[in-house]
Order: structure tokens, then C-alpha cells, then sequence
């Protein structure tokens, strides 16, 4: 064993070379999103721009892309030999978890603002750009939740519910990980976007799909074991009613003037994250094999993008290629995969084509059309 392994220094591994991760310290950029809220305040209180209480979207949808074009993309990818000590240490694991009491802290704070605190005079116009940047924190939470849910930790679990409660959307945790996982890409998954199906078509249809996909898959399993599915034992219930329970907490403790508010958020997080789920599968297909049955999900259905910026503030979300092909495996070691097809950005950039029904069709429908190709010819045993 490497001695700086043996002596427990985080960040080195065993093998033939010694490997350090490059964007080790950078991952906790990723659990300080929430703090837009705090800097949204903060800037608006320093400069008087009430343009300011939008710095979510602002952020999201102009500064990450830019940046992202500007610095470029980041490939490496750990060594085999790596891996399981890269799983195993711990610092990666508290990346995610902060993420959630800076989610809770500063979801309280938004509704101090909202009800008249933080010593600034607010329009409706301001609340609502105060409510689009707290569900942009409350989205990525949900990204935060994705990571968390799909261990097998009970506490991550415990915690991926938890973040999901902001935008109730507690169902995801059980939709995602035994619905999207298992029919991906296929007719039978909502959170698949087809061919020629607009952003505006397609989160309609997820949302809808998810819930009922999530409460189907719940009465199953619960009914397997001659148990009803209203019970608090059915995570779909559990995890809308903890949303309840917080809303209802924050309503009796700042008044029920943040409740439109509140709900508002949850929208835009829930909303962003469809958007997300649009870019990640626009377009790629299993084939239906002759038994019947779908082929294995491979790194081929999947979108990958290796933009430096919006991977690290995502924990590697961009790397869904290699995410759907191995479930397990954690943010810090997911790989590059060189078989999966590539947007030609990265999610902020994409979301914001996306938002252009004919703009996307021009970007991605040639891109859909070229993998299928490729595809088309490695069955045939030819060289793309």
C-alpha cells in the first residue's frame, strides 16, 4: 500500500502511480450554491440593484455557461487502481451533506425576507426574483438528493428525502432510483425525452408520469406484502407529507404570507430539474430485443458533457453516461466514456437552447441522427 494511504492523507492512492484528484477541494463549491440566497440579499443591500434578487438565474443560465465556454472542458478520468479508495474516503460524502443544512439555513432566511425582514424594502417583483434563485437552490438540491439516494447508506438515504422536501418532489427518490433507472430511454420512462418532443411537451409529461409511475411502483411493492398504500411505510406519502410539514412550519412561524412563495420555488426546482432531465436522454432509444425485452442501459443512452464548471457545481451530473451504466458508483469516480454521445455544451448552455424549441431541434436533432448512425454501423461490425 502507498505510504500516504497507509497514513490515511486523503486525496492519495494506491497503484503503479500515485493519483491525486485535481478537483478534490473544488467539489465543496457544490455544497455552497444555497448561499445565493444570502448573496442575492447581500448584493442588493451593498448596491440597491433589486436586479440582484435574481442572481440564481443569472447566474444559471448566463455566468455558468459563459465561464464554462471559457474554461473549457476536463476530462481525466481516475485510474482503475484508484477506485476503491476514491469511493471510500469520506470527504467527498461530507461535499454532498453540507450541501443540506445550507439548503435549510438559508430556505428560512428567504422566508424571513419574505415576510418583511432583511431590513430591505421588496416589491413583488423582487420576492419573485428571491423566489426564482431559491428554487434554483432547491433544484440542485434535488441533484444533491439523486447523489445521496441511489447509496446504499440508510443515512444518505435518510438525507437524499430530506433535500428532496424543499420542492416536494418526494417521489423522485422513489421513481429515480426503481422507475427512470430501470426504463430508461425507452417508451415506458417519462423522464425520457423523444425525438422532436419540445422542453414544453416533455416536463408536463414527466411530472405527471413520475408521480404516477412513483405511486404505482409504491401500491406494488407495498401490496406484495398484503399492505395498503396509505401507510407512512409508502415513501411516496412520507415524502409529500414532509413537505407539508415544513411548509407548514415555516407558515406558522413567518405567517402564511410565504406559502405562495414557497410553493412558487418548488415549481422552478422541480421545473429545472425536468428541464435537466429533457437534456440528459433527448432522442436515444433502447432497441427491443427479440425476447422481448429492452438491451442493457450502456453509457450509449445517456448525454455526456465534461464541462469543468457545471460538473463540479453539478458533482459530476454531466457524467450521466457513465452514471447510468454503473448506478453505484460515486460523483468522484464517474468516467469520461469515449462510447457515449456528447452535447455539444455544457447543462447551463444546453438549458438555455432547450428553452428555444427550434434552436434545440437544429442543435441536437443532426447530433441524435449521427449517434443512431454510429450505432447503426457498430452492430454491423464496421468502424464509425
Amino acid at each position: 500500500m502507498d505510504a500516504h494511504a497507509a497514513a490515511g492523507r486523503p486525496g492519495n492512492y494506491t497503484g503503479s502511480q500515485r493519483w491525486r484528484d485535481p478537483k478534490r477541494y473544488a467539489w465543496l463549491l457544490g455544497a455552497v450554491v444555497p448561499c445565493l440566497v444570502p448573496l442575492s440579499w447581500l448584493a442588493v443591500t451593498i448596491t440597491d440593484l433589486s436586479i440582484c434578487w435574481w442572481l440564481g438565474p443569472l447566474l444559471t443560465f448566463i455566468a455558468v455557461p459563459v465561464v464554462d465556454q471559457l474554461i473549457g472542458t476536463d476530462a481525466s478520468t481516475p485510474p482503475d487502481d484508484a477506485y476503491i479508495e476514491l469511493d471510500r474516503d469520506r470527504f467527498y460524502r461530507w461535499a454532498t451533506w453540507l450541501y443540506l443544512p445550507n439548503q435549510y439555513l438559508w430556505l428560512v432566511f428567504a422566508c424571513w425576507l419574505w415576510s418583511g425582514g432583511g431590513w430591505v424594502s421588496m416589491t413583488w417583483y423582487d420576492k419573485l426574483g428571491l423566489m426564482a434563485t431559491v428554487g434554483i437552490v432547491g433544484g440542485i438540491g434535488i441533484n444533491a438528493a439523486h447523489e445521496l439516494g441511489h447509496k446504499r447508506d440508510h443515512l444518505e438515504k435518510r438525507l437524499s428525502r430530506i433535500a428532496l422536501a424543499q420542492t416536494g418532489y418526494g417521489h423522485f427518490f422513489v421513481e429515480h432510483n426503481r422507475g427512470h433507472h430501470v426504463r430508461v430511454a425507452t417508451p415506458q420512462d417519462p423522464a425520457s425525452s423523444r425525438l422532436g418532443e419540445s422542453v414544453y411537451r416533455f416536463v408536463p409529461r414527466s411530472v405527471s408520469g413520475g408521480v404516477r409511475s412513483a405511486w404505482g411502483l409504491e401500491t406494488s411493492r407495498l401490496g406484495r406484502r398484503g399492505a395498503s398504500p396509505w401507510t407512512l411505510k409508502n415513501d411516496v406519502l412520507s415524502g409529500w407529507l414532509l413537505t407539508i410539514a415544513l411548509f407548514a412550519v415555516l407558515a406558522i412561524w413567518f405567517g402564511p404570507v410565504v406559502l405562495p412563495w414557497l410553493i412558487g420555488q418548488a415549481i422552478v426546482g422541480f421545473c429545472l430539474l425536468e428541464v435537466v432531465n429533457y437534456l440528459e436522454h433527448y432522442g436515444l432509444s433502447r432497441q427491443l430485443q427479440s425476447n422481448g425485452r429492452y438491451e442493457k442501459v450502456s453509457a450509449q443512452h445517456s448525454w455526456n458533457s465534461n464541462t469543468l464548471v457545471a460538473n463540479v457545481f453539478l458533482f459530476h451530473l454531466q457524467r450521466h453516461s457513465d452514471h447510468h451504466a454503473n448506478p453505484q458508483r460515486r460523483y468522484q469516480t464517474l468516467r469520461s466514456r469515449d462510447d457515449a454521445p456528447q452535447l455539444p455544451g455544457g447543462y447551463g448552455a444546453m438549458l438555455v437552447v432547450a428553452l428555444i424549441p427550434p434552436l434545440w431541434r437544429r442543435v441536437m436533432d443532426p447530433l441524435v441522427a449521427a449517434h443512431q448512425a454510429r450505432l447503426a454501423l457498430a452492430q454491423k461490425g464496421q468502424p464509425a
